[in-house]
């Protein structure tokens, strides 16, 4: 059954929600309503309580309805939706304050996130609003955009929250994603590799890592378990998710080969280095000796080594990271490498790829007549690219292994 937790915040559409846990019951979702103080002024939390069947909560210290066991609540629910959500909500999410029930718990919350933003169109126009409103679709939220009307207030313009079917839409929508990889185990590398010249120095990229951290997490989100074999990279690992630290390029092939053969699909986004040091110096080389010289030599081939224990039913997904002729240099690797998806993207063009925040790929699956689909995927954040990606490796995965489903008194 879909879990889901409703936060009701402070504005005058809280009396939507009542229609929104109505039609959320009646698809067959367990909800559980977490109202904020100001909330309460608007609806009362026994209506609420009466549609869900189930305790309102409304305060982080009531113990009798287990508010304070956030944290145990965030392991169960599959979709937190806010809505209303206001200004001062979404502004704690984009920020990560917890000084109530609602944003407290929205910071323990480790699945889908739906808003849907309700508030005076001043305050929706309003540059900090909007800039909040990028963070969270960065970090991978569903924002129900507000519709135009009359508000409240008797203005006329943006602010009005949406229909609550249109948000219900969203959050069954959501909720099918969370649980689309439950019972997977998927394989992410990120990050580069770096081959030592010296105690000091090493040949490397610029590969920050954030690609392949944002696939780990979007898998997670859909109910994945995840195994992270990781580059040095200075990001913060998702809560939940196994991370293999390496350095050497050898090192990650060794760590995907003993995860591989439990995984049920690999997302190679690591950029590991191509060349490493035949000639390393076990000390560090002096300037005053002059210019060395280094004799580079190929490195281990990772995803040629995986293409070999590669078993019936588990797909594999590679990166191409190029400077010219994108299409034609991916569909080149996505045959000679054996994968069932390539996703290719131009790595000279600023401000996507390598030590960015954005990204635009083209991905290409694999035919069985030897072919290739092609789908191009615009300049958006890594997070909005990793779940398109994760949606593409789904796909695949359940068209080559279709998942078995595991009845929910047996994962408890």
């Amino acid at each position: 059954m879909l879990k889901v937790v409703l936060g009701v915040s402070g504005g005058i559409a809280a009396y939507k929600a009542a229609e929104i846990v109505r039609r959320l019951v009646d698809s067959g979702v367990e909800v559980q309503v977490m109202m904020t103080q100001a909330a309460t002024e608007f609806i009362t939390p026994l209506t609420l309580s009466v549609l869900s069947r189930r305790p309102v909560i409304a305060s982080l210290w009531d113990a009798s309805s287990g508010a304070v066991d956030h944290i145990e609540l965030a392991r169960k629910t599959d979709v937190l939706a806010i809505a209303p959500a206001t200004a001062n909500c979404l502004a704690k999410q984009a920020r990560g304050i917890g000084d109530d029930v609602l944003s407290t718990y929205a910071l323990a919350h480790r699945g889908a996130l739906v808003a849907a933003p309700a508030m005076n169109t001043w305050m929706w126009t309003h540059d900090a609003t909007q800039q909040n409103i990028e963070i969270l679709k960065r970090r991978g939220a569903v924002i129900v955009p507000p519709e135009s009307g009359e508000l409240a207030c008797g203005d006329q313009g943006a602010g009005r929250m949406a229909a609550p079917e249109k948000i219900v839409e969203a959050i069954l929508e959501e909720g099918r994603q969370s649980r689309e990889l439950a019972g997977r185990h998927i394989l992410v590398t990120a990050g580069p590799t770096r081959e030592p010249v010296d105690p000091v120095r090493f040949l490397s990229n610029r590969s920050s890592g954030k690609m392949g951290y944002a696939l780990a997490r979007a898998a997670l989100k859909r109910g994945a378990r995840v195994t992270l074999v990781s580059g040095p990279v200075n990001l913060q690992p998702p809560a939940g998710v196994r991370v293999i630290p390496v350095e050497r390029t050898v090192e990650m092939q060794e760590a995907v080969l003993a995860a591989f053969s439990e995984a049920d699909a690999l997302i190679m986004a690591a950029a590991p280095a191509d060349f490493c040091i035949e000639n390393r110096s076990p000390e560090k080389i002096k300037r005053g000796k002059g210019a060395p010289q280094i004799r580079l030599t190929l490195a281990p081939d990772i995803l040629a080594s995986v293409r070999e224990r590669k078993r019936p039913g588990q797909v594999i997904a590679a990166f191409a990271a190029e400077t010219s002729d994108l299409v034609a240099n991916a569909a080149r690797k996505l045959s000679e490498k054996g994968a069932d998806l390539l996703v290719g993207n131009d790595v000279s063009r600023a401000g996507v790829g390598f030590d960015a925040d954005d990204n635009e790929v083209v991905l290409l699956t694999a035919r069985p007549d030897g072919g290739a689909d092609r789908q191009d995927v615009p300049r958006s954040s890594k997070t909005v690219i990793a779940e398109r990606i994760v949606s593409a490796v789904t796909r695949v995965l359940d068209a080559k292994c279709p998942r078995v489903e595991i009845p929910e008194s047996l994962t408890r």
